[in-house]
C-alpha cells in the first residue's frame, strides 16, 4: 500500500485537482480512496492498480462536483480555482506535463461532471479512449461525444491543440513594471482590446463581484490597486513565483497573502488575468 502511494499520489492528486479545482477537496479525495482501498483491498487493484484508482478517484471527484456546483450558485461574486504553488516540493510532482494551465481550469467549470472527467483524463493524463471508457463507465463512442461536446463548450476546434499560453517570467516582469512605473500607454499595450479580468473575493476580500472586460478598464483597475499600496498595513510587496506551472504574482502586505495574479496571453497580449483574493484558496501560498 505505501509503495502503491508514493508510486500513484501525485498522478491521482493532479486528476483530482482538476476535476475539482480545489487542492483541498483533491488532498481529501486522494486520502479518502486509500483509506476504502486500505479497507477492502480489491482484487482489481493488483491487477490494473493505475486503471482502479483513477477510476475511484473520479467517481468519488464527480460526487463532490455534484454538491460543489450547488455551493457555487450561491457563492458571493466569481469563483476560481484554488492556485497551487508548484514551486513547492509537496506539487512538484503534478508538473509533467499531467496539469492543465490555469486558464484551462477555469475553461472546465462549463462543463459538466462527465464531460469534464473525460476531458481531464483525455488531455491532461493523455490516456486512451478505451481506458477512459473504463474509468468513466461509458463506450468509446459516448467518451468521444463527450470529449467533442467539452471541446465546444470551452471553445477550442475538434483538430486545435489544447494549450493555453501563459506569461513568461520576463514578461510578467516588464508589466509589473509598466504597473509600478503607473506608465498607462505601456499598460494598455500590453493588454488585448477584449481583455477581461476576473477577481475573486468570495465575500471576505476586496474583489470585483463582476469580471472587468475591456484593455481601458482593466488598466484602471490595476494601476488603482497599486496607487492603493502604500496604504496596506506594512506596505505591500509583489512576489514572482511558480504557480500551477506558470508565472505568477502573489501580493504580500504585513498582514499576509492579500492576493495571488495569474494572465493567459494569446499573441503576446494579455487575453485573461484571474485574481485571487478569497483567503480560504491562499494557504498554500
Amino acid at each position: 500500500m505505501q509503495e502503491l502511494y508514493a508510486q500513484y499520489k501525485g498522478l491521482l492528486f493532479a486528476l483530482a485537482y482538476q476535476l475539482t479545482g480545489s487542492a483541498s477537496d483533491a488532498e481529501d479525495v486522494v486520502q479518502d480512496v486509500f483509506v476504502k482501498v486500505y479497507d477492502v483491498k480489491p482484487e482489481g487493484l493488483a491487477e490494473e492498480p493505475k486503471a482502479y484508482l483513477c477510476k475511484m478517484v473520479t467517481n468519488r471527484a464527480r460526487d463532490l462536483n455534484k454538491s460543489a456546483r450547488k455551493r457555487r450558485e450561491r457563492y458571493f461574486g466569481e469563483w476560481l480555482p484554488e492556485p497551487i504553488p508548484t514551486d513547492d516540493e509537496m506539487f512538484e510532482s503534478v508538473v509533467r506535463g499531467e496539469l492543465l494551465s490555469y486558464a484551462m481550469l477555469v475553461l472546465l467549470e462549463k462543463l459538466s461532471p462527465s464531460e469534464r472527467a473525460v476531458f481531464v483524463l483525455r488531455e491532461a493524463l493523455g490516456l486512451g479512449y478505451p481506458d477512459i471508457a473504463g474509468i468513466v463507465g461509458k463506450s468509446d463512442a459516448n467518451c468521444r461525444k463527450l470529449l467533442s461536446r467539452a471541446r465546444g463548450k470551452m471553445g477550442i476546434g475538434p483538430d486545435e491543440t489544447v494549450h493555453s499560453e501563459a506569461a513568461g517570467e520576463e514578461w510578467v516582469r516588464q508589466f509589473l513594471e509598466a504597473l509600478e512605473q503607473n506608465n498607462v500607454d505601456s499598460v494598455i499595450a500590453m493588454l488585448a482590446k477584449d481583455v477581461v479580468l476576473v477577481s475573486d473575493g468570495g465575500g471576505k476580500a476586496f474583489a470585483a463581484v463582476h469580471p472587468i472586460a475591456s484593455s481601458d478598464f482593466v488598466a484602471r483597475f490595476l494601476l488603482g490597486l497599486i496607487r492603493k499600496a502604500p496604504h496596506y498595513e506594512g506596505g505591500m510587496r509583489i512576489e514572482i513565483r511558480d504557480i500551477n506551472g506558470q508565472t505568477g504574482l502573489v501580493v504580500h502586505s504585513g498582514e499576509g497573502i492579500e492576493a495571488v495574479g495569474l494572465m493567459h496571453v494569446v499573441g503576446n497580449l494579455i487575453r485573461n488575468i484571474y485574481m485571487i483574493r478569497n483567503p480560504d484558496k491562499l494557504g498554500r501560498l
